[in-house]
C-alpha cells in the first residue's frame, strides 16, 4: 500500500512559477510508474505528465508542453513537478498518482491505469 501526499500549491499570478511534490511512503518507489493529473470544476481528470520508475522517459500533454518538466528523485520517494509560465487555464486541483510496473521505462496515460493517488493539492493562477 502506497500513500501518496502533494504539497506546493498555492495562488500565483499569471507568468508565475510553482513547483508541487509528491511525498510517497508505504512502498518501494523506484517500482512504480508516476503521473500528475488535474481536475477543474466540472471537467474531467486529465494528465498532465508522467514519468517511468528509471526516470529516464517522461510524457507531457500538449498544453503544458515547454513549460511544466516531470522529474523523480528515487532516493528520496518523490516526484515533482515543476510549473513555469502559469496561466488561468492551468488553475485546478492537482493529484499524483503511482502505478506499479514491472517495466522501468514505461509511463501510463490513463488514470484507469493508476492504482494509488493523493489527496490533491489547489493551483489557483490570477490574471
Amino acid at each position: 500500500q502506497v500513500q501518496l501526499v502533494e504539497s506546493g500549491g498555492g495562488l500565483v499570478q499569471t507568468g508565475g512559477s510553482l513547483r508541487l511534490s509528491c511525498a510517497a511512503s508505504g512502498g518501494t518507489f523506484s517500482r512504480y510508474a508516476m503521473g500528475w493529473f488535474r481536475q477543474a470544476p466540472g471537467k474531467e481528470r486529465e494528465l498532465v505528465a508522467a514519468i517511468s520508475r528509471s526516470g529516464d522517459y517522461a510524457y507531457y500533454t500538449d498544453s503544458v508542453k515547454g513549460r511544466f518538466s516531470i522529474s523523480r528523485d528515487n532516493a528520496k520517494n518523490t516526484v515533482y513537478l515543476q510549473m513555469d509560465s502559469l496561466k488561468p487555464e492551468d488553475t485546478a486541483s492537482y493529484y499524483c498518482a503511482a502505478r506499479e510496473t514491472a517495466f522501468s521505462n514505461k509511463y501510463f496515460y490513463q488514470k484507469d491505469e493508476y492504482r494509488y493517488w493523493g489527496q490533491g493539492t489547489q493551483v489557483t493562477v490570477s490574471s
